[in-house]
Order: C-alpha cells, then structure tokens, then sequence
C-alpha cells in the first residue's frame, strides 16, 4: 500500500509542476509577454507531415502538453493535446498582392488575441504564401511564461535537421573561453585581487543605478521610447537579413565577439534614425533640405533592457533526447536582468561605435547585476507578492527605452520536419517597450528582427536602413584601414 502511495505521488508531481517566479510574473496584466519566432522556408509547407512531426517531438516536452491551472495556486498540468487546435492553416489565395504586408498584418492581428488558458499555451501558424524572402512563413506564438527565449528558441531548433544529413542535429556554434593561468605567483595573486575588487565595485554600482531606476530615473524622452500603456498596443514585426561575413570580418579585425559589433551597428543605426527624427522638424522649415550636422540632444540616457537567463542554456542534443527518450532534463525562467547603457551621438570615425560597444560590454561582464536583479526579484516575490513583483518589474522597464538581444544560430542549412529554412526571425512582444532589437545568426547570414509599437517607431524599414547602412559604413572603415 504503501509503494503504491509513493507511486501515485511521483505520478502526481510528473503531471503538476508549480510554476516559476518569473512565469508567474509573465502572466500578471502589465507583464504578459509573448514569444514569436518567424520562420521563413525554401518550400511550401505540407501541414500534415509538420503536424505528424510536432506529435513526435515537440508535444513530448512537458510545457507543450501541459496547460496552466490556476485554482490553488498557479501550476502546469498534464494535459492531452489536440494537434489541430494548435497548427493553424489559413486558406490563403497564394497569389494575394502585398504578400509581405499581408504577413507582417497578420502576424501583429495576434499580438491583439490573448490565448486560450484550457488548453498549452503554444500555437503554430503556416502561411503557404509567397513573400520577398520566403515561399511560405511559420509563425510560432509561444507565451513567455513555458520558458526563456534562448531555451525555448533552442528547443524549436532540436525538432530541425540538417538539411544535407536529415539525421543530424544542427550545429551552433560554441563560445569560446580564454583558458586562465595561475603562472606569475605574486603578480598573479595581485591581478586577481584586483578583479575581484573590480567586480565587487561594479556589481554595487550596477545595483544601485538599478534601484534608482526603479524608483526615479528616467530615460530620455526620445520619439523612440513608449507612452505609458505601450505593452497593451498593437506591435509591428519586420526583419532585415545582412551579412554575416560582414559582421565577422569587422570582428576578426578589431578583436571583439560579434555581439560587440552588433551592438556597434545597433548604436550606430539608432543615432542615424534619431538623427533624422530630430531634425524632421528643421528640414521641413528649409524646404527638406538635407542636414549632415547633429540634430541629436546632448546627453541622451538611452538604456537598453537585456534579460538574462541564470540557469545555463540546454544543448540541443539534451532536448532532442528528451523529446526522443524522454530523458529529464532542467527547463523554466530563472532571469535576471542588465541596464545596457546605449551611447546616442553621430561619430566622425564609424569604427567608434564598436569601439564605445566593446567597452561597455566588457564593462558588464565585470559585474553581478543579472545575479542580483534575480534575487532581489525573488525576494520582493516571496516577500510581497506577484503584483509588487510585476508592478517594479514594469516600473524598470518603463524607464529604460528598449529590449535588445541577440542569439546563436545553427552553422548550416536546417530544415523543418523536412522544409528547409531560409531565416530565422525571434521576437517578443507584451512588456512596456516600443522597441525591441533581436540579432539572430542563421549560416552566412544575420536576421535583424523589429518589434515596434507603430505610434513611437511609425517606419520600422526606415530604422533598418540606417542599421544596415551602419554595418556598411563599418565593414568599409575596415577595408580603408587593410
């Protein structure tokens, strides 16, 4: 009698799971994000051999078969899954004018619809239509809560293959680690006091500039930061693929990561875009003349919000195996955040704007914030609840002006339950930013993907020209300077 307790109680804790701070505060009114990952395919998609492909693979995690039950305390609960309630096929005409703006109409028609709670909070849309970098376009609408955007991303890549060998998962690529060396007794210690020290006085800055936001600091008020209420708007997706070769030469000749040089591009396009913002007024009192000068204010407080997943991302053969042998394996938002200072102003030299990046980055690295937003989250959770948690969540990320991330993709070709696909497009959507800047590699190429309130950033192409004009004025410095 008693093993047969012991065994209904394991069967019990498999099919209900509580669900995690951060879930928790992904499903408050103010904070109820969304995940969108768009993925454009060489080929028309065959729905029946996707929905036979998911039941294999993605149904067997445990966030995609359960569904959130909120009597008793908030949990996810085993649940069966009806495929054809989370596939949905529009019947498209695949000759439709526009199709690019038709896609793009769509997709921001679901950031309106909230999501069914009876059923996993999960939907997948293919739209067999034609547009500029596509022969058909799959939307997945995942809510933030089932996971980190990292996770959740890598778990869609763990259902693809490589297109040249079906059997083989796709490669991503690994960061690399500069191997350390305790040689050089005294000078060695001396050094490494002094990171420590560094450390410790860098956390305690980023700590306080935190809490200072949180109760007082606002960014600017630039044409680009949301009005009060942003995360309730209609959000607008488009994407923009460069060159990845580009990016990685830059890298390769100044010595930084990519990240560095994407966040270089990124303050570089933005200083262009408000540029141009700020001086529409003046153009159109000299008759539209163009203006190289600066119309850019001094001192812009421009912040970007970074949210950072604490628990280490699972490889993508863990959660093949998981799907595969339903091994176990550790899933759930464990996130801290990282205020990422932007620095706003037209420099002379372009290779300043990944310069001033790698700086602030390296600056970042140096500290602890995301450990001691985390926690400090945590206890502001247990202490006083979710709605204080999510109000002071809200309150930071209403003072900062945008969302900015950028992730790994797979080395080669993927295909999609046999459709190969041509890009790879990540997104949120539903916190209190007007802006959100995703970079997402995919081969030889590089997906920059907007998310933009249409009443703050009325011409997201505009704002991807001048990013991908920057990238050019960048790569081109590079090549005076060989």
């Amino acid at each position: 009698m008693g093993e047969s307790d012991n065994n209904g109680k394991v069967s019990r804790e498999e099919e209900e799971q509580p669900l995690s701070p951060a879930a928790r505060l992904f499903h408050s009114p103010s904070f109820n994000c969304y995940i969108i990952a768009i993925l454009g395919c060489n080929t028309k998609f065959e729905p029946d051999v996707i929905k036979s492909g998911l039941q294999q693979t993605l149904l067997k995690h445990p966030r995609f078969s359960s569904k959130l039950v909120a009597d008793d305390g908030q949990r996810w609960t085993k649940t069966m899954v009806n495929i054809e309630d989370h596939v949905i096929v529009p019947d498209l005409d695949p000759n439709i004018d526009f199709a690019d703006q038709f896609v793009e109409d769509y997709i921001s028609d679901l950031t309106t619809k909230p999501m069914d709670l009876s059923k996993p909070l999960w939907e997948l849309h293919l739209l067999n239509i034609k547009t500029s970098d596509a022969e058909a376009v799959g939307v997945f609408r995942i809510h933030h809560s089932m996971g980190d955007g990292a996770s959740l991303i890598s778990l869609l890549l763990a259902c693809t293959r490589k297109t040249m060998d079906p059997e083989a998962l796709p490669s991503v690529s690994k960061n690399k680690r500069a191997g350390s060396t305790n040689s050089g007794g005294f000078w060695w210690f001396l050094l490494a006091f002094w990171s420590v020290l560094r450390l410790i006085w860098n956390t305690l800055v980023d700590a306080l500039l935190f809490g200072v936001t949180v109760m007082f600091m606002k960014d600017t008020k630039t044409p680009i930061k949301g009005a009060p209420g942003v995360e309730h708007n209609i959000k607008k997706f488009v994407h923009r693929i460069i060159s990845l070769d580009d990016i990685k030469l830059v890298k390769n000749a100044l010595n930084m990561t990519i990240n560095d040089v994407v966040l270089g591009v990124t303050q570089a396009g933005l200083s262009r875009y408000l540029n141009r913002r700020y001086g529409e007024g003046e153009a159109e009192i000299n008759g539209g003349e163009k203006r190289t000068k600066s119309n850019l204010p001094k001192s812009i407080r421009l912040r970007a919000t970074i949210l950072v997943n604490l628990r280490p991302t699972v490889g993508i053969q863990a959660l093949a195996n998981m799907m595969e042998k339903g091994s176990k394996t550790r899933w759930g938002n464990l996130i801290g955040y990282i205020l990422l200072p932007f620095t706003i102003a037209l420099q002379d030299d372009p290779l300043d704007y990944v310069r001033k990046a790698k700086a602030t980055i390296d600056r970042k690295k140096r500290s602890l914030e995301s450990i001691c937003t985390f926690s400090g989250g945590v206890l502001v959770l247990r202490t006083f609840g979710v709605k204080v948690a999510a109000a002071l969540t809200h309150k930071v990320l209403s003072n900062t002006t945008m969302a900015f991330s950028s992730m790994v993709g797979p080395l080669e070709e993927i295909s999609f339950f046999g459709h190969p696909l041509a890009y790879i497009a990540p997104s949120v959507y539903g916190h209190p930013h007007a802006l959100t800047i995703h970079f997402q590699s995919y081969v030889n190429k590089m997906t920059i993907a907007l998310a933009v309130d249409p009443n703050a950033v009325p011409d997201p192409y505009q704002l991807c020209d001048d990013l991908e004009e920057s990238l050019k004025l960048i790569h081109d410095a590079i090549l005076k300077k060989v």
